[in-house]
């Protein structure tokens, strides 16, 4: 078990992908697999996913893996020198096309962008390095004046800040991708640029319950029907790239915390991303501005943390997992961290199955306790605790690998995958045994949470406090 509670998720890339370096950095701290599928070859994320079901079975412990999508990133066409150059307050046209020759015209592929911008408009090309505004349209072209100088470069990306584009989430290349992702056999689809609810819907239809659904929050849109997205969503993904893009940098901040509060109310895992600790894609060592950001995370509640270019293609993957997972337990071990508290509200309606986790985390608290046992067969047990947040890890055995391997992205949940149930023997025996070999000593109490009758799903109803090796 890792000495933490917030979960690690690790991009997989050139720097990464054997299965030698994916067993140092799963054994310096991840939890999670991404697999980048704006950048991946199917051929090759067939052979990092069987290395990480390898590894799952030699260690024994459930790890989750998840397909990233590309989504619907509008870029700029082909330029005759690869680029031209922006002059501050020049004119340009920007026009339907995959290519253009001409150095005073834009050529974008995409006539849905096209087609509902409007004078007033701002572009922000390059991940928001340039910019034009929108001044003129007409029947043939539109007209954008330069804000910033510079050079622009093939196929860069194109943000536009305020305005919903009339595109679905999924692309054709996102269909493939998709289809063989599932067969693959990934335990979650992280979906790009989700605008609105009906993209989750959308999604939802096709993958027909094969895996869950990691809604991405990288547009003002997705943020204006935040509490619709998380409710159809079984987690979600904070994407500071373009969500800094999108949104002025002051406010990715105060919009990072109002996704992971709306999270933690809804019991939905919420993953912080982007830049974490982008330095160590050369450094041996973060800045302190970015071991401040991931312990920012972790202290508002986040149920995970992700690394990208530092362990896709960064110079030191294993140290840069190592190093975040120091952050995160020293984090963890300041009891003023927000990550325990509990956002459960007076207005809710309780079911059986809240009132026993909220008992659990009190519990846990009152009495030391060092684990907190819960038997689960949909996952729904854990789920609930983990949202509870209690001050122990929780042990979450279940007789479903996939149901394990979803677990693995919740706050503070050890899925173990073991044989159900059949009588209360059995459920302090089986605690007592998963609790030693997760550290736990004679004399440790432990929290067990079940349901009986045994072995079937939503009957959470049963908690017992006991101690490691003490007599049933």
């Amino acid at each position: 078990m890792r000495n933490r509670l917030c979960k690690i998720v690790a991009t997989i890339g050139p720097a990464s992908a054997s299965p030698s370096m994916l067993r140092l950095i799963n054994k310096a701290g991840v939890d999670i697999f991404r697999l980048n599928m704006s950048h991946g070859q199917h051929d090759k994320l067939t052979g990092v996913t069987k290395a990480i079901r390898e590894i799952e079975k030699d260690i024994g412990t459930p790890l989750a893996i998840f397909a990233d999508l590309q989504g619907p990133k509008i870029r700029t066409g082909a330029f005759a020198n690869e680029f031209i150059k922006l002059r501050y307050g020049a004119e340009y046209k920007l026009v339907h096309s995959y290519e253009s020759n001409d150095e005073n015209v834009i050529p974008i592929p995409h006539q849905e962008l096209l087609d509902v911008l409007e004078p007033g408009d701002v572009l922000k090309l390059d991940d928001g390095k340039l910019q034009v505004t929108v001044s003129e349209r007409n029947s043939r072209h539109i007209i954008a004046k330069a804000d910033t100088p510079g050079e622009l470069k093939n196929r860069k990306g194109i943000n536009v800040p305020g305005r919903r584009l009339p595109i679905s989430a999924l692309t054709e290349k996102d269909r493939a991708d998709l289809k063989f992702a599932l067969d693959l056999g990934v335990d979650y689809i992280a979906l790009s640029f989700v605008q609105q609810p009906d993209d989750v819907k959308e999604a939802r239809e096709l993958i027909q319950g094969r895996a869950g659904i990691i809604s991405k929050i990288e547009k003002p849109s997705a943020v204006e029907q935040l509490d619709e997205i998380v409710e159809l969503s079984d987690a979600i993904m904070v994407a500071r790239g373009d969500l800094g893009v999108e949104c002025a940098a002051e406010d990715v901040p105060i919009l990072q915390r109002k996704i992971i509060r709306t999270c933690r109310r809804a019991g939905k895992p919420v993953i912080v991303a982007t830049h974490m600790l982008e330095s160590m894609v050369e450094s041996i060592s973060p800045t302190r501005a970015e071991a401040s950001d991931v312990s920012t995370a972790v202290y508002q509640g986040a149920d995970a943390v992700m690394l990208s270019a530092e362990t896709a293609v960064g110079r030191h993957p294993p140290t840069a997992v190592a190093i975040m997972d120091r952050i995160i337990a020293a984090t963890e071990n300041d009891e003023g961290s927000e990550g325990f508290h509990n956002y459960s509200s007076q207005d809710e309606d309780y079911t059986t199955a809240d009132a026993i986790t909220l008992s659990a985390r009190r519990i846990a608290e009152v009495l030391d306790c060092k684990f907190a046992v819960a038997y689960t067969k949909s996952g729904s047990t854990a789920k609930r605790l983990s949202r509870d947040r209690p001050h122990c890890p929780i042990i979450a055995p279940t007789p479903e690998a996939q149901v394990a391997r979803e677990l693995a992205l919740f706050w503070g949940v050890q899925p173990v995958v073991t044989e159900d149930i059949a009588h209360f023997h059995e459920m302090i025996e089986k605690a007592d045994t998963l609790a030693k070999s997760n550290g736990g000593a004679d004399g440790d109490r432990i929290i067990i949470i079940a349901g009986y009758p045994f072995g079937r799903k939503g009957k959470t109803n049963t908690l017992k406090i006991s101690r490691i090796g003490a007599p049933d």
